[in-house]
């Protein structure tokens, strides 16, 4: 399987990943303070939004990608 076949796929996945579920969400932890031995952090949920418009862009980039890979030999 070609690199633009794999980009394509994942390109395509991403895209829709972005139409179902529109936005996700991870926790980043960071540490504040160091005393010594205590150690002070803390983990802060963040949200991404995926807009709409990017996801379609990703499927029809990645669909492309998918026909452009199998053209070539």
């Amino acid at each position: 399987m070609s690199l633009l076949r794999v980009l394509g796929l994942l390109l395509i996945a991403a895209g829709v990943f972005g139409l179902v579920y529109h936005h996700f969400s991870f926790t980043r932890e960071t540490h504040e303070a160091k005393l010594g031995p205590l150690e002070l952090s803390v983990a802060r949920k963040q949200d991404v939004d995926v807009p709409q418009w990017a996801a379609i862009g990703g499927i029809v980039i990645g669909a492309g990608l998918l026909l452009a890979g199998g053209t070539r030999r």
